[in-house]
């Protein structure tokens, strides 16, 4: 039996493989009027393709809880009922084809009201359609990037509330796995990083202030969310700025357990994204030795994600125990039918769509 496609349960949820599509924008939502952050033909298209290209668990890209939680114009929301009832389409589909649908909960927080990454992104005035934005301090992304507004304490009330609403939608939608988003320099981890937070109210300061956020937010999607199905939170373990006092592998360790005891399931590892010009020692499977440790130390289930390409190479960090599931990005846009593909290199039996199979099997 192959690692890579021996199925993984979480609570009573049972997922078919450890091949996942990892949430990635695609800046295809429409972005004005009623239909703002909702989800086209496009995403139907691109998620139901790679749930009928073998991929264990589906993840919806970055979905914003409001409608200044956004990344940029483009993205999906789940703050309404036009927009859930697209998303219910999207779910539907993932489970037609045997894949688990999922969907990762954000708000951009200082990162938000950009241009469209695959265009040069940037900062987008008021002007041209973006909008204030805020975070854990005034403390801006970059040169040229607006001061966010620091939140107030009642203002971090109402965002907590409003992931806990986006995650009843979620759920209503058909969604069977919540992510919640706090990684890549997003508002979670802006809270997370001494880099970024400079409060002194309860939400900044040492690493329980820090984090205080993350496990509020953690606890009322929890909350609303089924006792027999999992909730995912995504970390970046690591800054990458070793010069100066910032978000390490260590309290990444310590959160670990702390949304562990809250009731989260799963800890989805990632990197970086919280400077622009960090130094991160890229290569293949670079990020997989945090989620190793995350996950011998902290004693809960991880997935990890970044330049894994190789069905040997997946298989290797499954077998190892470096982590539970893989989660590919880039390369199942290069190809998603790529688990498939990746099935017959291990010799694992696994059926095409059967639509497509009696072409593919000759």
């Amino acid at each position: 039996m192959s690692a890579l496609f021996e199925p993984i349960t979480l609570r009573s949820l049972t997922i078919p493989n450890r091949i996942w599509l990892s949430p990635m924008c695609m800046y295809s939502a429409a972005s004005e009027g009623p239909e703002t952050g909702v989800a086209t033909d496009f995403h139907l298209a691109h998620l139901g393709s790679r749930a009928a290209g073998g991929a264990g668990l589906v993840m919806v890209e970055a979905t914003g809880v409001r409608p200044d939680a956004r990344i940029s114009p483009w993205d999906l929301g789940l703050w309404n009922d036009r927009q859930q009832d697209a998303l219910a389409r999207v779910a539907a589909l993932i489970r037609q084809h045997g894949s688990v649908p999922a969907i990762q909960l954000a708000h951009a927080g200082r990162k938000a009201s950009t241009g469209k990454a695959n265009a040069g992104g940037g900062p987008l005035g008021v002007e041209d359609g973006g909008w204030p934005v805020v975070g854990a301090s005034a403390i801006p992304f970059d040169d040229g990037y607006p001061t966010p507004l620091e939140l107030t304490e009642t203002q971090i009330a109402e965002l907590v509330e409003d992931f806990a609403s986006s995650a009843r939608r979620a759920l209503a939608a058909g969604f069977q796995v919540v992510e919640v988003h706090g990684a890549h320099g997003y508002l979670v981890h802006q809270f997370l990083s001494p880099i970024t937070n400079h409060r002194t109210d309860g939400y900044g300061g040492d690493f329980a202030g820090r984090s205080r956020l993350a496990r509020e937010i953690a606890t009322a999607v929890r909350a609303v969310w089924p006792a027999d199905l999992p909730v995912l939170f995504r970390v970046s373990a690591t800054d990458w700025v070793p010069e100066q006092p910032s978000w390490t592998v260590e309290e990444s360790v310590l959160l670990a357990k702390e949304l562990q005891a809250v009731g989260v399931d799963l800890i989805d590892v990632s990197t970086g994204g919280l400077v622009p010009r960090a130094t991160i020692a890229v290569g293949p499977g670079y990020q997989v030795p945090f989620a190793a440790r995350i996950r011998r130390e902290a004693g809960l289930p991880v997935s990890s994600v970044g330049l894994i390409t190789e069905p040997a190479q997946a298989e290797a960090i499954l077998a190892d125990g470096e982590a539970d599931a893989v989660m590919l990005g880039r390369e199942l846009l290069r190809d998603p039918y790529w688990p498939l593909h990746a099935a017959k290199t291990l010799g694992v039996k696994a059926d095409w769509p059967e639509q497509y199979g009696f072409v593919v099997a000759r």
